[in-house]
C-alpha cells in the first residue's frame, strides 16, 4: 500500500515542533533553499544530459529508418526488374549463368591477384604503421595512408569469408590462416588509435593538433560504415525474401563494428583516471605533495579550451567530457586520500585546496553542472572532523604514551633526578615535550586560518593536559599515602621528596608555557574565538598551578609526618620539661634546605605562607584540645615555642610578614596571661579580628588551670552576651582560626 502523499502543513510542523523552532525559522529556509538548488542543481543536469541522449538516438533512429526502407524499395525494384527478362526473354537463365560463371571468374581472378598482393601491402603498412607509433604524439604523417589500405584490405577479407560460406571447411580454414597478419595488423591498428585518443593533450602540445583532425576524421568514417553495417543487419533480419543475399553490397554483413567514436571517449576518460594515478605515485604516494602539485590540471583545463576542442565535432561536447572526467578522477584520488586515514597536515591541506579548487574553476568558467557530484560529496566538512580526529587520536598517544613512562619513574624512582639550568630538580622534559607536540599541532590548525578549528584544537589540547593533570595529583596522592601508610607487602622506593619537587616544577614550568601559548594564541584569533581560548588555555593553567600546589603541600605534609610523635607531645606534660618544638623546626629546618635548594623560587615562596599556616594551625589545633594548662608556666612555654618557630621562619620571609602571621598567638596568649576580671578586653581585641569562636575560647579557658568552672562560665557569659549586644560576626574573610578544630563538648568535658 502507497504510504499517504505528506502536506505542506505537515512537512512545516516537523521543523516547528515547539515555540522556540520559530526563531531557528531563517535557518530552516536557508537549509531547504540550499537543499532545493542542490537538487535543482542535479535535475537540470540529469535532464539535459537525457534529453541530449533522446536527441541523439532518435536522430540516429530516422537516420536508420530512412536507410532501411530505402534499401527496401531498391531491393524491390530491382527484383522486379530481374524477374521480368525472365518471362520475357527464352534464353535468360543460359544468360544469366554465363553471366554468373564469367562474374565468378572474374572474382576469383581479383581474389588470387589480391592475396598474393596483400602480404606486400600489410609488410608496407606495417613499417608505416610501426614507424607512426613510435612518436605518439605525432606526427602520423602516414595515419590516413595507412587507414585507407586497411580498409581496402579488410573490405577485401569481409567479401572473402563471406563468399567462402559454401566453400569446403579446409578452404575456409586456409583463408583463415592467410588473414591471420591482416587481423594482427588490425588490432595494431586500433590499438594505436585508441593510443592516440589517451594522448589528446600531448599531442596538441606538440603542436599536431592535425593528428587528432585525422583521428576524428577516421572514426566518423568508421562509424558511417558501423551504421550502414547494422541497417544491413537489420533489413536482412526483417526481410522476408533472402534477396539480400544474392547483392554484393549486402555483404557488409561480414564488417567487423569498431566503434572507434566510444573507443576514443573511453581512451580519453583512462588517459585522465590514469594520469592522476600516475601523478600520486610520482609523488612517492604523498598525499600533500600531490595537492600542491594539481596546478597541472588548471593548465590542462586551459589547454583543453583553447586547443582540444576546436579539433573536435561540436557533437562530441569533448569540453564537457574532459571536465566530467577530471572532476570524476580527482573525485576518486580524494576519496581514495581521505580514506587512507592521512595526517593531520593532509587534511588541512586538503580542505584549503578544496576551496581553492571551486575558486580556480569558477575563474575558468567551468559550468557548476559539469562539477557533479561535488568532490567528497560537498561534504568538506568532514575533513575538520577527521582532521580533529587525528589530533584527539595523537595528543592521546602521546599523552598515554609519555604518561607511562613518567608515572612508572615516579612511582619507581630508580634514576637519579637531573638539575636544569637553574640548579633545581627536573624530570626528563617531559613538559617540555608535551607542549613542543602540542604547539606543532597548533600551529598546523593556525595554517588553516580558520580560528573554529584552532579553537577546536586548542580545547582538545586543554583536555589532555587536565586528564594528565589529574594522573599526576592521583600519582602524589597515592605515593603519599605509601610513604606514611607503608605495607608490609609492599616496598615503598625512596626519593618522594625529590620527585615531587621536581614535579612541582614541572607543573610551573608547563604553567608557563600554557601563558605563553596563550599570548602567542590571542591575536590570531577572531574575538569571538579569544573568549573560548582563554577559557581553555586558563583552565589548563590553573589546573597546572592546582598540581604544583598539591605538590608543595605534599611536601609540607611530609615534614609533619616526620614530626607526628612530636606534635602529639605539644601542651603535654613532657612539653614543659623536653625541647618539643625544637625537634619540630630542626627537622623543618632539614626540609627547608633541600627545598630552598632545588624548588622553584616562586613556589618555595608559596610553600613557606603555607608552612607558616600549616604550623601555626597545627599548634592552634593541639593548644585547642590540649589537657590542663599549667599556669603561668603553660603561657610561657607558649611564648617561648612562639619566639623560636618567629626566628626560624624569618629566615625565609620578612618579621614584618611574619609579625602578622603570629599576631594570633600574641592575641591568644594575652588571653591566657589575663586575669579572670580582665580576659573580657584581652578576648575582645582577639575577637574583632579573627571574630567570636566561642567554642575555641571556652576551651582555652577551661584549660587554664587557674580558673575553676564557675570563674569559667562567669567569663564565658559576659563573652556572649557583649557578643549578642555588639551583634559580633566573622569577619568577611576568614581567618586561620577558621580551620582551627575544636573537640565535641563531651571530650572537653572529660578534659576537664
Amino acid at each position: 500500500m502507497a504510504a499517504a502523499p505528506v502536506s505542506a502543513a505537515q512537512a512545516i510542523g516537523e521543523y516547528l515542533q515547539s515555540p522556540d523552532d520559530l526563531v531557528k525559522v531563517s535557518a530552516y529556509r536557508k537549509k531547504l533553499e540550499k537543499e532545493k538548488a542542490s537538487i535543482d542543481a542535479r535535475l537540470k543536469n540529469g535532464v539535459k544530459e537525457q534529453l541530449q541522449a533522446t536527441r541523439e538516438g532518435l536522430r540516429k533512429l530516422m537516420a536508420t529508418r530512412a536507410n532501411v526502407q530505402a534499401i527496401k524499395d531498391e531491393m524491390i525494384v530491382i527484383d522486379r526488374e530481374c524477374s521480368d527478362p525472365q518471362t520475357q526473354i527464352a534464353t535468360f537463365d543460359q544468360i544469366s549463368r554465363v553471366s554468373m560463371v564469367h562474374r565468378n571468374f572474374v572474382q576469383t581472378e581479383e581474389m588470387v591477384n589480391n592475396l598474393i598482393e596483400m602480404e606486400s601491402k600489410l609488410s608496407e603498412i606495417s613499417y608505416m604503421l610501426d614507424d607512426d607509433s613510435a612518436y605518439i604524439t605525432g606526427p602520423a604523417s602516414n595515419l590516413l595512408v595507412i587507414h585507407y589500405y586497411l580498409n581496402q584490405l579488410e573490405a577485401f577479407r569481409n567479401q572473402t569469408m563471406h563468399q567462402a560460406k559454401k566453400a569446403s571447411g579446409d578452404a575456409r580454414i586456409n583463408l583463415t590462416r592467410r588473414f591471420e597478419r591482416l587481423h594482427t595488423v588490425l588490432e595494431q591498428f586500433d590499438q594505436y588509435i585508441v593510443d592516440l585518443a589517451s594522448n589528446v593533450l600531448d599531442i596538441v602540445r606538440e603542436g599536431n593538433s592535425h593528428v587528432i583532425v585525422r583521428l576524428i576524421k577516421i572514426a566518423e568514417m568508421e562509424g558511417r560504415e558501423d551504421e550502414k553495417a547494422i541497417a544491413i543487419r537489420l533489413v536482412k533480419k526483417a526481410a522476408k525474401l533472402d534477396a539480400a543475399s544474392k547483392f554484393k553490397s549486402m555483404q557488409a554483413n561480414a564488417r567487423v563494428i569498431k566503434h572507434y567514436r566510444s573507443k576514443i571517449t573511453k581512451a580519453i576518460a583512462d588517459s585522465i583516471k590514469a594520469k592522476f594515478n600516475w601523478e600520486y605515485k610520482n609523488a612517492e604516494n604523498d598525499p600533500m605533495a600531490f595537492i600542491k602539485g594539481l596546478q597541472w590540471m588548471y593548465q590542462d583545463i586551459i589547454r583543453i579550451q583553447s586547443d582540444v576542442v576546436q579539433c573536435f565535432p561540436p557533437e562530441y561536447d569533448i569540453y564537457s567530457l574532459y571536465i566530467r572526467e577530471y572532476h570524476k578522477a580527482l573525485n576518486a584520488q580524494i576519496n581514495k586520500i581521505v580514506t587512507s586515514e592521512p595526517g593531520a597536515s593532509v587534511l588541512l591541506a586538503l580542505f584549503d585546496w578544496l576551496k581553492e579548487y571551486k575558486s580556480s574553476m569558477k575563474e575558468l568558467d567551468v559550468p557548476p553542472d559539469l562539477l557533479q557530484p561535488p568532490l567528497l560529496d560537498g561534504k568538506e566538512q568532514i575533513l575538520i572532523e577527521d582532521y580533529l580526529q587525528v589530533i584527539i587520536k595523537k595528543l592521546d598517544e602521546w599523552s598515554s604514551n609519555m604518561m607511562k613512562t613518567e608515572l612508572e619513574e615516579f612511582v619507581s624512582r630508580r634514576d637519579p633526578l637531573e638539575v636544569d639550568a637553574d640548579g633545581q630538580y627536573a624530570t626528563q622534559g617531559g613538559a617540555g615535550i608535551l607542549f613542543q607536540m602540542v604547539n606543532q599541532q597548533i600551529d598546523l590548525a593556525a595554517e588553516s586560518g580558520q580560528g573554529a578549528i584552532l579553537t577546536r584544537v586548542v580545547a582538545e589540547s586543554n583536555r589532555v593536559m587536565r586528564g594528565m593533570q589529574d594522573q599526576w595529583a592521583k600519582a602524589v596522592e597515592q605515593e603519599y599515602k605509601k610513604q606514611v601508610e607503608p605495607n608490609k607487602n609492599e616496598e615503598v622506593a625512596a626519593g618522594l621528596v625529590e620527585y615531587v619537587m621536581a614535579l612541582a616544577n614541572d607543573m610551573l614550568k608547563s604553567a608557563d608555557y600554557a601563558e605563553a601559548l596563550l599570548a602567542r594564541l590571542e591575536p590570531l584569533v577572531h574575538e569571538k574565538y579569544q573568549v573560548q581560548m582563554n577559557e581553555k588555555l586558563n583552565e589548563a593553567i590553573d589546573g597546572y598551578l592546582d598540581v604544583a600546589k598539591k605538590c608543595t603541600q605534599t611536601l609540607i605534609d611530609l615534614i609533619f609526618n616526620d614530626v607526628k610523635t612530636a606534635t602529639k607531645s605539644l601542651f603535654q606534660a613532657n612539653w614543659y620539661t623536653e625541647p618539643i618544638l625544637a625537634q619540630i623546626i630542626a627537622t623543618m629546618g632539614d626540609y627547608m634546605g633541600d627545598y630552598k635548594e632545588y624548588l622553584n623560587a616562586s613556589l618555595f615562596e608559596l610553600l613557606v605562607e603555607d608552612l607558616v599556616d600549616a604550623f601555626l594551625l597545627l599548634y592552634l589545633n593541639a593548644l585547642a584540645n590540649s589537657p590542663k594548662l599549667k599556669m603561668p608556666a603553660a603561657p610561657d612555654r607558649i611564648k617561648n615555642d612562639a619566639d623560636e618557630a618567629f626566628k626560624f621562619f624569618t629566615e625565609y620571609k620578612s618579621q614584618k610578614e611574619m609579625e602578622e602571621y603570629f599576631d594570633v598567638l600574641d592575641l591568644i596568649l594575652g588571653i591566657l596571661e589575663a586575669s579572670k576580671d580582665l580576659v573580657f578586653l584581652s578576648y575582645w581585641s582577639f575577637a574583632k579580628k579573627h571574630g567570636p569562636n566561642l567554642a575555641f575560647i571556652e576551651g582555652l579557658l577551661k584549660a587554664r588551670g587557674d580558673l575553676d568552672r564557675s570563674q569559667v562560665s562567669e567569663v564565658m557569659d559576659t563573652i556572649k552576651r557583649k557578643v549578642k549586644d555588639e551583634n559580633l560576626a566573622d569577619p568577611p574573610e576568614p581567618t586561620i582560626m577558621k580551620k582551627v578544630a575544636i573537640q565535641n563538648a563531651f571530650s572537653r568535658f572529660l578534659r576537664t
